[in-house]
């Protein structure tokens, strides 16, 4: 113990020394090595690879303790990884350096002769299997070396010592030029980025396409080339959105989530694309009906169409086009004497009487036309200019009744595309839910739909085509030219025009149904940051007719208090009433949930008359409606029978009701987002899609929200950025094993949580200091246990007493650990070095994390020195200083959905019939869709604000928001406009948002 104020003093030195980027290198290198799952990389293989000529006799086994000594650990006393490549992401100033790269090569030598060795004892097949995955990741390697010494950018963070595995960096991440396009510089405070090179062959494919993935992304993305670069990167690491949001924010240029995940989404569809041309060109070459043109043709698709209209041809099974079958007769010459000779052309010379094709001088002609024809529809240039061409045109998209619709479909569906039976719209201005409509229409066999490009724009088409692009080269016969105009009419009618609606379709397709699941994903944003209504004692009622309304009294910390059925639609609500009103009195429950189902609204009518009535006194109760999508499913699955064994589904559904309002966020991710109910056409957008894009909102939202590591549910920790189901698991497992987590460092012993996962997952886990020195000041008098010790300096972080052992014993190391008041904040454990010495600039110490005067020295600090002074000062970024002062001045149980609305608590109820046009009411945002808001106003039916109703000008810009538009749980006040009591439908103006 008399070692620990030494060693801990020399690494805290060390840090401060070292270049300040270094952690972010560290940290996103770090990815291959997460978990069990990850196992697949050996890092051993890479390096084996590429020092090759090193031998094992170069190794020097008695400095390795040495080296390891001075060489970053991770706490399970696993053996240190260090890739070959340097970090070459920013100028390093910093002379230790190349002592540094010196000691690397002495491990990496070492691990060398390792490798070979356990090659030599494994089996051939064995060996041979890794030196595939070892070429593979060489040539990966390769690629990334050229990308050295490209900035001058200070780091986002650094990292303290000893506190997670250490590997240079190989990513380039682009700064140090001026961008390609102009850019908004007070976004981007480090520099002007990078242009994207050539050379930068990092984020190229395995196929090299004619056209640059970073390119195309942006421009389908509209970001900047740079950021697209940077993400992509990022995303090859492996790293997660919400870690890149929070903590590389620099990198880019503050885009929020939603785009960033536009950018993933877009970045997978290219590579989709690009994976399934290298599939189609290994295919054909296989087959030997490879060309040149052919290949030019297929590395040119950008799209899964045009892949399609250039592959066609050569699929299994088909007859071939009619242009296969001119060639095939020998009249590909004739076709191209055509163009480019017209003179010498004879086509009397080609008649073959005894060959089908050729036997009349018609046949030949037509064979010619034919081979023309697709040369034409093939071209790049020629579809180049027709696409631009519509662009400027008139090109509408229609539907119209089908003509067998009303004979094999129900009436009741026809009606419902009224709307749609006589309708045209400019593809460049028509929304996007009609087209998700029209869809459905056509896919129900009600609708017929077809897109109508203007004869003026064939005409001007065939004009170009004769006049340039495909103009013979001297003088042509009319015989010859009518051959050609006849080839253009084929062409555009025949191939050309089926080309550019399936284009059409399927891009108005492809973004209706990603604003679609945009907005699912904003909905359920807003829902499941919806402000939490804590230390209430709550009554949940699933309303039901025959089989009465479930009832479930909890506790303020969610535990079931009292479980019941009442028949309060059946005669007997008299009866019942005192039933209620006892078990209102026994629990002193005053908050009523009703759930928003089947006899919802006779069920709120009965509570609102004894409230009314004050049947419930002394008690003030009040009681409001929640949405209860969801539950029924989630009260029989396997997660509810392991939470709540042996009580009845339907039970189940209360008690899960009640909680939506306590904490809707640690309720709602128990259940599969697309059943909450808050989208739009999410049953004909793309599953794989949607899941995707769901999934990784729920771990946006619980991951900025963060959770206390010693006391949140299994279900929850899943959904934690860099966490899955499985080390979800055997984090409880250790919990439960080994008692609460002490600091951030433990995580670390978790059976297959490596240094990726932590570096991911680490920012937003929480650990309650109150919590642990309670748990201390318990252990401290048990003699024999884990003792802790109020931190007073970063040193008293380190971790000592470590073990040396083999990964599988990881969960097993004995070590004395404490507590860091840090760890109960949003800062990242790499940045908590910069956190000390920002601390230490304005006087301030741990134990003030959270309270006023740390606040106070704060501002003072900054009014005199300035952020981005101070940022300079301390080697890092303004965003990673942000974020460091956001964790030190919030308190310790901050919650940023506390900003947000309250469910509405209410006493009275309001008749449809009581409404008149003109008046003016408040109510809440139930859902969001592309063509308008609906707003529950409390009279049993949700009324609609038309899209065209909702401006800007009437949004709250004081307010924060979560998203551009208004989403579900918003407040707003409205004026009805339309009421229609037949068809129960209600039209509301939005006046403001409240």
């Amino acid at each position: 113990m008399s070692s620990l104020p030494r060693r801990a003093k020399v690494q805290v030195q060390g840090v401060v020394s070292k270049d300040e980027f270094s952690s972010f290198s560290e940290l996103s290198s770090a990815s291959e090595e997460d978990d069990k799952e990850d196992s697949s990389w050996e890092p051993q293989k890479k390096v084996s690879r590429s020092r090759k000529q090193l031998t094992p006799k170069e190794s020097k086994p008695k400095r390795m303790p040495w080296v390891k000594k001075n060489t970053p650990q991770i706490s399970d006393g696993s053996e240190v990884v260090v890739k070959e490549e340097l970090n070459s992401s920013v100028a390093i100033a910093d002379t230790a350096l190349e002592d540094r790269k010196n000691k690397l090569d002495t491990v990496e030598t070492s691990k060398t002769a390792k490798t070979k060795r356990k090659c030599l004892a494994q089996p051939h097949s064995a060996q041979r299997t890794k030196k595939l995955k070892v070429d593979k990741e060489t040539s990966k390697a390769t690629n990334l070396e050229g990308e050295s010494k490209s900035s001058e950018t200070p780091s986002t963070s650094t990292i303290r010592g000893g506190t997670c595995k250490k590997e240079e960096n190989d990513d380039d991440f682009t700064f140090g030029q001026s961008p390609l396009k102009k850019m908004k510089t007070e976004t981007c405070p480090q520099g002007q980025p990078v242009k994207f090179p050539a050379n930068a062959n990092n984020t190229k494919e395995e196929v090299d396409m004619n056209w640059d993935i970073v390119q195309v992304l942006s421009e389908r993305t509209n970001v900047e080339p740079w950021v697209c670069a940077n993400a992509i990167r990022l995303f090859n690491d492996d790293n997660t959105i919400p870690f890149i949001i929070r903590y590389r924010k620099e990198l880019i240029n503050n885009l929020d989530a939603d785009s960033l995940r536009e950018v993933q989404q877009t970045l997978e569809e290219l590579r989709a694309i690009v994976k399934k041309v290298r599939n189609t060109i290994q295919k054909i070459k296989k087959e030997g009906k490879m060309s040149e043109c052919l290949l030019k043709a297929l590395l040119n698709c950008k799209t899964f169409e045009e892949l399609e209209h250039v592959s066609a041809p050569y699929k299994t099974g088909s007859k071939g086009t009619k242009a296969q079958r001119a060639r095939q007769l020998g009249l590909e010459g004739a076709a191209r004497t055509l163009l480019e000779k017209p003179g010498e052309l004879n086509l009397l010379s080609y008649i073959r009487p005894d060959v089908k094709g050729l036997s009349t001088l018609q046949d030949i002609e037509t064979g010619v036309q034919h081979i023309l024809a697709d040369m034409i529809a093939k071209d790049k240039d020629t579809l180049d200019f027709i696409r631009n061409l519509c662009q400027n045109r008139h090109v509408s998209i229609q539907s119209s009744l089908a003509k067998v619709s009303s004979k094999k479909v129900n009436e009741k569906d026809v009606d419902k595309f009224l709307l749609y039976q006589h309708f045209s719209c400019n593809i460049r201005t028509i929304h996007h839910h009609q087209i998700l409509a029209i869809n459905r229409g056509e896919n129900l066999k009600i609708l017929t739909v077809k897109v109508d490009i203007s004869d003026g724009v064939k005409n001007e088409f065939c004009r170009w085509c004769i006049q340039n692009r495909w103009r013979p080269r001297s003088f042509a016969r009319p015989e010859l030219m009518k051959i050609l105009h006849n080839s253009l009419d084929d062409s555009f009618k025949r191939l050309i025009y089926p080309l550019l609606c399936r284009e059409f379709r399927a891009k108005l397709t492809s973004d209706a149904e990603k604003e679609s699941v945009m907005m699912f994903g904003r909905n359920l944003r807003q829902l499941l940051l919806t402000s939490p209504v804590p230390g209430r004692t709550l009554m949940g009622v699933d309303p039901g007719y025959k089989h009465g309304c479930k009832l479930a009294i909890i506790s303020p910390t969610s535990q079931i208090l009292h479980t019941d059925v009442v028949y309060l639609h059946c005669g007997q609500g008299f009866r019942e009433a005192e039933k209620i009103k006892r078990l209102l009195l026994n629990f002193n429950c005053s908050t009523v949930v009703i759930g928003n189902g089947t006899a919802c609204r006779e069920t709120e009518a009965y509570f609102a008359d004894l409230i009314m009535k004050n049947y419930f006194a002394p008690l003030d109760v009040v009681y409001c409606i929640v949405s209860e999508a969801g539950a029924s499913i989630y009260s029989v699955s396997p997660e509810a029978n392991k939470e709540m064994p042996g009580l009845d589904p339907n039970l189940r559904s209360a008690v899960s009701i009640a909680r939506r309002v306590q904490d809707p966020l640690a309720e709602l991710v128990k259940i599969e987002p697309k059943h909450i109910g808050v989208g739009m056409y999410q049953h004909d957008v793309s599953q794989t899609l949607l899941k995707a894009t769901l999934d990784s909102v729920v771990e946006e939202c619980v991951s900025f929200v963060g959770v206390d590591i010693n006391i949140c549910s299994e279900v929850l920790l899943r959904h934690i950025a860099g966490l899955n189901a499985n080390r979800a698991k055997n984090i409880i497992e250790w919990r439960e094993k080994n008692g609460p987590f002490i600091n951030r460092e433990q995580l670390k012993k978790v059976k297959g949580l490596g240094p990726k996962s932590f570096q991911q997952c680490a920012g937003f886990i929480r650990i309650n200091q109150d919590y642990i020195r309670t748990f201390c000041s318990q252990q401290t008098e048990s003699p024999g246990q884990i003792q802790g010790v109020a931190v007073t300096s970063l040193a008293d972080v380190e971790v000592t007493n470590e073990k040396q052992g083999k990964k599988k014993s990881k969960t097993a190391v004995n070590v004395l650990l404490k507590p860091n008041p840090l760890d109960q904040t949003c800062i990242h454990p790499e940045s908590y070095d910069i956190a000390m010495r920002f601390l230490s600039s304005i006087g301030g110490t741990l134990c003030e994390i959270g309270k006023p005067e740390m606040q106070q020295k704060i501002n003072s600090f900054l009014e005199k020195e300035g952020i981005e002074k101070t940022a300079e000062r301390l080697q890092t970024t303004v965003h990673t200083l942000q974020v460091i002062i956001d964790g030190l001045s919030q308190p310790e149980s901050f919650d940023f959905r506390t900003d947000f609305d309250k469910p509405d608590f209410k006493r009275s109820i309001v008749c449809l019939e009581d409404l008149q046009v003109g008046t003016v009411l408040t109510g809440r945002v139930e859902n969001a869709t592309l063509f308008g808001i609906f707003v529950d106003i409390g009279v049993g039916k949700a009324g609609l604000i038309p899209i065209r109703n909702v401006t800007e000008a009437k949004l709250s810009k004081t307010k924060k928001r979560r998203s551009l538009g208004l989403g579900p749980g918003e407040k707003v006040e409205v004026q009805v406009l339309n009421i229609d009591i037949s068809r129960s439908r209600i039209t509301l103006d939005l006046i403001r948002v409240l």
